[in-house]
């Protein structure tokens, strides 16, 4: 065993099919399409990467035709930047269309394609040729989710028994070429609880969740406690199952993947939870949910996981897969713990080596297990979603733990969503004596807090209220507690609050009163922004203050970047561009967010608020139909102004839901959306409207930075949600 944990990497890169389309991670994206995406993902400090040469893109046609282009160039720099690569061949797959999971020949052709691959790259000693066959076998076979669709014992076991026969001969032929190659063997690993009545299920899914490792160990006779149901109900023949004992093919290293819905908890009592979680086996009808929103104790602690499997199995263990679908902080806390849980097995006297970074670049359609392309993007230790990877603070925070580095960022004080009160589908379960007691990694004194300046305006209270769900420590101050345009004032809320970042909230924002009111727009606007930049550059504290897609003149038919020159036609568009200057001049490593018609669910004053609700009491609403503009929603707005502040962002950013459209056209939607009657709607041009205070014609904002938000009609569909009680606002983002 090493002196200490490795940090590795690895490229979310899943290649199934549904009916006959293939669903790729690869395809049409081409994650590491460049030796610079390597580069990035070597700078993290990850000492190992898991990496595709994935049969279904390798040979798609026929076993001999094979392209190799790709994987010989990013394989040759993988091992240039001293990277150790972790070959796999099929990652929930099903084979290229000339086979199946179900297929006889299924495991020989495996096994051929990777005596090819070993061929072709003869240096590499680590392989997995099947990800996660036990996952793959229930999506494929059991569940109907992935091709063949099986919904059936027979299914699953032949789709079961294939991959694993296909991996004992994968690595037969792979060693014929390289005697050190080495066999790491991932598979989703948790635990699955439940109420007294169905303890039963949760003690077979619990035996079930070591059968693809139990196979390839030949640990799997008669006395094993899935024999007989593999022999008589799945209808595996006894002789397939004895072929493992004689042709065992333990792995070299043990891989655990294990998320936030890993561990399940089965309970019968099926109106506590959503329908869609509704199921049973035959015997009982039951709800099968993520153990973390049904159990009253947190979940998802890895070290007894790892202490279970390492005593099982005495093989060396590595977390091939830590990743969360989360906020930013939540993310780092997650991989903190998974960190942390991994060190804590260690000290006991489990044999692991590493933790794997999962996803580095993201994935795409998780969040339906991927059987629709909705282009649902998740994000990973880059950001890839609109160019070019853009580092996370996950980047940062793999480089620490690669490198020992203290970790101290302050987000980390708080508890991951997995944790906190309001995680649960309905009220806790009384169940739970038996839940894993490990004590929190990440749950340690508060640290510095943010300091939200604005507590009067929307979105200083949208700040604090989306703070409080994602557990970060926040101060929201009054104009008494800071007035940002007072020197003094600033200095003392400074100094009593020592913060770690300033979200400056506060501001005029009466666009047609600035007409008349010029003097106090500009203190509130300009003159404040500016004096508490320079005092947070003085104490070296990040800080976000707010602009407007009013500081354009709306003379060109293109979004505008945050490049384009400011050229603002109203006193308050004036006063939001001098501020911009006068912060980034003093403060540099400030953050300028410029956003445009934000709406939300907690404000009644919004523009969409007012339109839907003259509408619903059929009154007459007029709105623009000639100005064309970008609406951002604001809880959007908010989380994504946190996560740049965490991942350590400057500069000016553009952020709204990323549609242009017209006023008029933003109440047509909205009211759609709502089922609320469009009668009264009236469009007008913008002279007929009389505003005291010039607007562009055009002001949608575009961007050049790498940041994605939500589209509009998912902005719009949240909105009308919330705004009628029919959901709320948390972020549930794992992977399901």
């Amino acid at each position: 065993m090493s002196e200490r944990l490795e940090a590795w990497g690895g490229i979310e890169c899943t290649v199934n099919r549904v009916g006959s389309d293939y669903f790729s991670q690869l395809d049409g994206r081409e994650y590491a399409s460049t030796p610079d995406d390597l580069d990035r993902l070597a700078s993290t400090g990850i000492r190992a990467l898991r990496f595709p040469v994935l049969w279904e893109r390798v040979a798609p046609l026929a076993p001999d035709q094979r392209k190799w282009d790709w994987s010989d160039s990013r394989l040759a720099r993988v091992r240039a930047l001293g990277m150790r690569p972790i070959v796999g061949l099929l990652h929930h797959g099903s084979g290229p269309r000339y086979t199946s999971l179900v297929d006889p020949a299924f495991a020989t052709q495996l096994a051929r394609y990777a005596c090819a691959v070993a061929q072709r790259y003869p240096w590499v000693e680590d392989y997995t040729p099947v990800n996660e066959p036990l996952t793959t076998a229930r999506f494929s076979g059991l569940y109907g989710l992935w091709y063949p669709h099986g919904r059936d014992e027979v299914t699953f076991g032949k789709a079961m028994f294939n991959q694993c026969q296909g991996i004992v001969l994968a690595m037969r032929a792979i060693r014929e070429i390289n005697p050190r190659a080495r066999l790491v063997q991932t598979e989703d690993l948790g635990t699955t609880f439940a109420t007294d009545r169905l303890q039963y299920q949760a003690d077979f899914n619990n035996h079930l969740r070591w059968l693809s490792w139990d196979l390839l160990c030949g640990r799997v006779g008669p006395q094993h406690p899935l024999h007989g149901w593999l022999v008589d109900v799945c209808h595996v023949p006894a002789d397939a199952i004895g072929w493992f004992r004689h042709n065992p093919c333990p792995p070299d290293l043990i891989g655990i993947n294990h998320y936030a819905t890993s561990d399940r908890f089965l309970d019968e009592e099926l109106a506590r939870y959503p329908v869609a979680h509704h199921g049973g086996n035959g015997i009982d009808r039951y709800a099968d949910v993520e153990a973390a929103r049904a159990m009253g104790e947190p979940i998802g602690q890895i070290a007894p996981l790892i202490d279970e499997t390492w005593k099982r199995y005495r093989i060396p263990v590595a977390i091939t897969e830590a990743h969360i679908d989360a906020a930013r902080e939540d993310q780092m806390r997650w991989l903190l713990g998974v960190w942390r849980g991994a060190e804590q097995a260690r000290a006991a006297g489990a044999d692991v080596r590493a933790v794997t970074a999962w996803g580095m670049l993201g994935s795409y359609d998780w969040n339906c297990l991927l059987t629709q392309k909705h282009g649902y993007y998740e994000v990973g230790t880059f950001d890839v979603s609109a160019g070019a990877p853009r580092p996370t603070a996950v980047a940062t925070l793999i480089r620490q733990l690669a490198d020992g580095t203290p970790i101290d960022h302050p987000v980390l004080s708080g508890s991951g969503w997995w944790k906190r009160p309001g995680r649960f589908l309905r009220d806790p379960h009384p169940s739970g004596a038996a839940i894993r007691a490990e004590a929190s990694a990440t749950s340690v004194v508060r640290s510095a807090p943010i300091l939200i300046v604005g507590a009067n305006g929307t979105l200083g209270r949208a700040f604090a209220r989306l703070c409080q769900e994602r557990d970060l420590d926040h101060r929201l101050l009054p104009r008494a507690g800071m007035d940002i345009a007072d020197s003094d004032s600033v200095s003392r809320a400074l100094d009593l609050h020592r913060p770690w970042t300033v979200v400056n909230a506060a501001g005029y924002v009466r666009v047609d009163d600035a007409e008349a009111d010029a003097e106090r727009c500009f203190r509130e606007n300009t003159l404040g922004p500016s004096v508490l930049a320079k005092l947070c550059a003085r104490h070296a504290i990040p800080m976000v203050t707010f602009s407007s897609d009013l500081v354009f003149d709306g003379t060109q038919d293109v979004p505008y970047l945050e490049s384009d020159p400011v050229s603002p036609i109203s006193v308050y568009g004036r006063s939001k561009a001098r501020s911009e200057a006068a912060v980034l001049e003093t403060h540099p490593g400030a953050l300028v967010i410029r956003t445009s018609a934000f709406f939300g669910p907690w404000d009644q004053y919004n523009f969409v608020s007012l339109a839907l609700r003259a509408l619903r009491a059929g009154s007459r609403f007029t709105a623009a139909e000639d100005m064309v503009i970008s609406p951002t929603y604001v809880p959007d707005l908010v989380d994504a102004c946190l996560d740049l502040l965490i991942d350590g962002e400057t500069g000016i950013w553009h952020l709204t839901n990323g549609e242009a459209v017209t006023w008029a056209e933003l109440a047509r939607r909205a009211a759609d959306v709502a089922g609320v009657d469009v009668a009264g709607l009236k469009a007008c041009d913008r002279q007929r409207l009389a505003l005291p205070a010039a607007r562009p014609r055009y002001s949608v904002l575009g961007s050049e930075r790498m940041f994605a938000m939500p589209s509009l009609d998912s902005a719009l569909l949240r909105f009308s949600a919330a705004s009628t009680g029919t959901s709320g606002q948390g972020r549930q983002r794992d992977r399901c």
